[in-house]
């Protein structure tokens, strides 16, 4: 009988959450202090062909400082990505081009464009910030047997977003996006994502990271391996000047 009441005293407490708080259980989550890991990418286009690329990555502040150094193909070795997020300014986002031996600025303006032609834009790659979005919960689902939230996510007008809306796909006993689908500014379907996780010392982490382009009928798969998570790093790492130095994973 005991067991009775705390499972339907769980379903209540599910039923009443608002999409905000569930979008706050979400952004609370327990995550790494940093982490460091190898990527790869792959670019489908609508022929089938495709691009591989290898690069090491490293994060801090959940995701908001990240670095990308390219190592793979031959031609973008070296290439890398720099972005230092803020509160009360435009993000930081630079990218060092060996070849032309210069670092271009990606302003404010630009992030909506393609991060290395892949399905991921550069606003892709930015935390979404809790408090310059709306949330509306809508209807529950399944996604591969498991129970899921889905919310309806509006930024506001201050963010300046390339899209109108998301839907969010949130497995309710572990609290993190296995699926999304994002909206351009008619509100058509642009990008269909989703999103697969292993547990690394008691925290999710994302493993792949698959992502659509409806509209172009082109595909980008990355995943994460050699996965290190809180490590000993140093926060000055986030610099300008790193962006030249290709570190040993």
């Amino acid at each position: 009988m005991r067991n009775i009441f705390i499972i339907m005293f769980g379903i209540s407490i599910s039923l009443g959450q608002s999409g905000y708080e569930i979008a706050k259980r979400l952004d609370e989550k327990d995550k790494p202090k940093n982490m460091v890991n190898r990527t790869s990418m792959v670019l489908t286009n609508s022929k089938g062909k495709t691009r591989n690329s290898v690069m090491i990555t490293k994060t801090m502040d959940n995701s908001r400082c990240q670095l990308i150094w390219f190592l793979e193909p031959k031609d973008d070795r070296g290439v890398s990505f720099l972005k230092i997020e803020h509160d009360d300014r435009d993000d930081e986002m630079r990218i060092w081009l060996p070849a032309f031996k210069r670092v271009r600025r990606i302003s404010a303006s630009k992030k909506g464009d393609s991060f290395m032609g892949s399905d991921l834009s550069y606003e892709d790659m930015t935390s979404r910030s809790l408090d310059e979005n709306e949330y509306k919960r809508l209807d529950d689902d399944v996604i591969d047997g498991r129970d899921c939230f889905v919310l309806k996510v509006t930024p506001t007008t201050s963010l300046k977003s390339s899209y109108s809306m998301h839907k969010l796909w949130i497995v309710k006993d572990d609290i993190y996006i296995v699926k999304e689908e994002s909206y351009d500014k008619r509100e058509k379907l642009k990008k269909d994502k989703s999103f697969s996780y292993l547990k690394i010392d008691n925290y999710d982490i994302m493993s792949k990271i698959s992502v659509k382009d409806i509209q172009k009928n082109h595909r980008t798969d990355i995943s994460f391996d050699q996965v290190k998570v809180d490590t000993n790093m140093d926060e000055k790492i986030f610099q300008e000047k790193s962006l030249k130095r290709i570190p040993k994973l």
